[in-house]
């Protein structure tokens, strides 16, 4: 009886178990992986926050040494504009020409890897294997043993049963074992995607920046999208996506309709010009979902196996690293017995489940915004449903745009940074964001009807207890610029008295340096409040209204950094 077993070694399997043997070393912890390493693999590009991730591990200097291309954003073509821009997790003058392999140090801190899928995944598991985790590469379950909602072992194809506490779903989109409990997924996007890709040799990459930086390419068609993901020196995952539906009316084979969407798109034809594909297009479909639970009495899924999202952010890998983290927390703290197991199952059920439910709808407002993609914008009255709104199609649409979502105490749309989101906004949509905090002059706090209660925290090996305020399906934490917030606001809500104390409060902790930074800040949060009911703003007859022009952020899409504040008096 072994205490957890994996099935998948990718990298939800090597993130999880690799965390599992850091923190708790005497976990007998098993891999089994039906395939032999390394293996090529679709999903390449990452985002900021898996770095913290991989550190935390102790393998992103590994990493680093596979010399894969540094992201620090991406090139888009999208929405109602030829042009092209960037988003960026940095600013390119902080970006250094050091020498590489760098440390996890400085900017490095804020950028991401490109990695070519093969050689990425099998660091991470060979990582695992030198942690303690016991890794069985070409072993095959070939079925899943079960009574009720419990699994009692997993019969492996040589005949031979293995049995574990704890068992974990790390199969991917095929979600062995989500499918053999009988699971089932929820599909809440009207999108019906499908991607072919190819990889190319000796491409150009459309930019460099110091020993390896680049951006990804997203470039928009009329029918659909391509990315262009260089993953190492020589070598490129370039792609197709477009609704299924297209590609059944064109009659044309994948083949065809992948190389006429590379070949007539100008950028990506000028960069492949003097390069070489390997010849053999693959095909999925590329439909978000998300499975209805994610645990069961002894079981667990993660990665793609509790849900997936579309591509176009990127954040399949994201999400397949931080869940498996929480994960490992999650079946630690089960077995410290400091909190209670259904609190810690739900926790990260709802984590899992939100996290990838808001991409899927982010991504729907990225298609929204796309000349191509004109049905989803009715879907957003969907969205607002779900968060207990009754918006008309342009009221959630904005309300999704501009602040939809609270996330563990910063204001964003599933991670990123609001302001940037709204910058982005207006330009995709070649619109003007006004936001409703300058309709008035006071803001007072509504908390009717809201209740405590502990949400999750992650942090050193140990499942901490948070405490945030709920009104129905809104929520709202009680850290972060939120608190701030609202501990200003106990206090009045003349703007003579919130802008002052919000714009001292936010520099002393370092979240923005100028008082235009701290301002802009401050007010997205403070939008954020008032969309989600839990501001009322109020119009006080002879004063003027809030004031601030809210300055542009060079279109830098950014994952939300800041550390947590702390409120005190100013």
């Amino acid at each position: 009886m072994r205490d957890v077993i994996f099935i998948g070694g990718g990298p939800a399997g090597s993130t999880g178990s690799t965390l599992l043997k850091k923190y708790a070393p005497g976990m007998d912890v098993l891999v089994l992986e039906r395939e032999k390493f390394p293996r090529e693999h679709v999903g390449e590009s990452q985002l900021p926050p898996i770095s913290i991730v991989l550190d935390e591990m102790g393998c992103w200097d590994k990493v680093e040494a596979a010399n894969f291309p540094i992201k620090i954003g991406a090139t888009y073509r999208w929405g109602n504009t030829n042009d092209l821009w960037d988003f960026q997790f940095l600013p390119i003058e902080r970006v250094e020409d050091e020498p590489r392999p760098a440390k996890y140090e400085g900017w490095r801190k804020l950028t991401a890897f490109q990695v070519e899928r093969s050689v990425y995944d099998k660091i991470l598991l060979d990582h695992s294997r030198e942690m303690g985790v016991e890794v069985r590469e070409e072993t095959k379950v070939v079925e899943i043993l079960k009574e009720g909602d419990r699994i009692t072992g997993l019969k492996l194809e040589d005949g031979t049963i293995e049995t574990a506490r704890y068992y974990v779903d790390a199969t991917g989109a095929s979600g062995m074992l989500r499918r053999a409990m009988d699971v089932k997924t929820v599909e809440p996007s009207s999108l019906r995607n499908i991607a072919f890709w190819d990889y190319w040799n000796d491409t150009e990459w459309a930019f460099s920046i110091g020993k390896g930086g680049t951006r990804v390419q997203v470039m928009s068609l009329g029918y659909g999208w391509i990315w262009f993901i260089p993953i190492s020196p020589t070598r490129t995952s370039i792609g197709l996506v477009c609704p299924a539906e297209y590609y059944r009316q064109t009659g044309l084979s994948k083949e065809e309709v992948y190389l006429k969407a590379v070949n007539e798109e100008p950028r990506i034809a000028s960069l492949i010009k003097g390069a070489t594909a390997d010849g053999e297009i693959k095909g999925t479909k590329d439909w978000s979902y998300y499975a209805e639970r994610t645990y069961g009495d002894n079981w667990f899924l993660v990665g793609e196996a509790s849900g997936f999202a579309d591509p176009i952010l990127a954040a399949g890998l994201t999400m397949a690293h931080l869940g498996a983290r929480e994960l490992a927390y999650t079946i630690m703290a089960l077995d410290q017995q400091e909190h209670s197991e259904t609190w810690l199952k739900d926790q990260l059920q709802e984590n899992m489940t939100r996290r990838v439910a808001q991409h899927i709808q982010f991504a729907d407002f990225w298609y929204t915004a796309n000349g191509c993609f004109t049905d989803v914008k009715e879907f957003t009255r969907t969205i607002a449903a779900d968060a207990g709104l009754d918006f008309d199609a342009n009221r959630a649409f904005q309300w999704l745009g501009t602040g939809g979502f609270m996330d563990d105490g910063n204001a964003g749309l599933s991670g990123y940074d609001l302001e940037s989101v709204i910058d982005t906004i207006e330009f995709m949509t070649e619109g003007e964001t006004q936001l409703d905090v300058f309709k008035y002059n006071r803001f007072l706090l509504n908390m009717d009807d809201a209740v405590e209660e502990d949400v999750a925290g992650y942090e050193d090996g140990k499942v901490v207890s948070r405490r945030r305020w709920r009104k129905g399906k809104s929520v709202l934490p009680q850290r972060g610029m939120y608190y701030v917030l609202v501990q200003i606001l106990q206090h009045g809500g003349d703007v003579s008295f919130l802008v002052p104390n919000m714009i001292a409060a936010i520099k002393k902790h370092g979240a923005r340096h100028t008082d235009k930074e701290a301002m802009s800040y401050g007010l997205c949060h403070l939008e954020s409040l008032l969309k989600s009911g839990w501001v009322r703003g109020v119009m006080v007859p002879g004063q003027p209204p809030l004031r601030f022009e809210m300055p542009k952020h060079q279109r830098a899409m950014r994952k939300n950094t800041d550390t947590f504040l702390e409120f005190t008096e100013a």
